[in-house]
């Protein structure tokens, strides 16, 4: 793969808080190297309150995050996804549209911090925790060196940050 750089596309089912932290995240990390998007497969409409809270108290940017369709991204138009990257599980076993130009996939579980009970405390620390990972795991995609990796080589790479061992061993809680 060139220097060029790469478009990815995080996917949730709600596109509300997880995909939406990713496409911040890789954008401040992978400024110049990465342009990052988010989307879902039946979006919430919002964009979680606790998400925008997180972003915003690491000073990254929320202005004009909205959640969206991932058939914006399948239309004639769009721009060409070098990476999709499903970071819920039930966005992983839906049936996803059918991406130009054949991206490279990969599926990087999270907990949703949207559906977590508790205080409003306790939520906003879970909150916290998921962001944290999503970092982790987004600076380490940064790291790679793409451009001396064949497509194989970055496919296994990719799942490798989404196996269980990877979150265990790499993620702090």
């Amino acid at each position: 793969m060139s220097d060029k750089i790469f478009n990815v596309l995080f996917l949730c089912t709600g596109n509300s808080a997880r995909s939406i932290m990713a496409e911040v995240l890789l954008n401040s990390f992978g400024e110049n190297r990465f342009k990052g998007y988010s989307a879902g497969s039946r979006p919430s409409g919002h964009v979680n309150p606790l998400a925008l809270e997180v972003l915003q108290a690491t000073h990254l940017p929320t202005d004009g995050l909205r959640s969206k369709s991932w058939d914006e991204f399948s239309r004639p138009g769009a721009p060409h996804m070098d990476f999709v990257i499903t970071l819920c599980d039930s966005a992983a076993g839906e049936q996803c549209p059918l991406w130009p130009g054949q991206p490279i996939t990969a599926h990087w579980g999270f907990e949703d911090p949207s559906t977590f009970g508790g205080s409003a405390q306790e939520k906003r620390v879970f909150f916290d925790k998921i962001f944290r990972q999503i970092a982790s795991r987004i600076r380490i995609f940064n790291s790679l060196p793409l451009a001396t990796l064949d497509r194989v080589a970055i496919k296994r790479e990719l799942d490798a940050l989404g196996s269980p061992a990877t979150r265990t061993s790499t993620i702090t809680s």
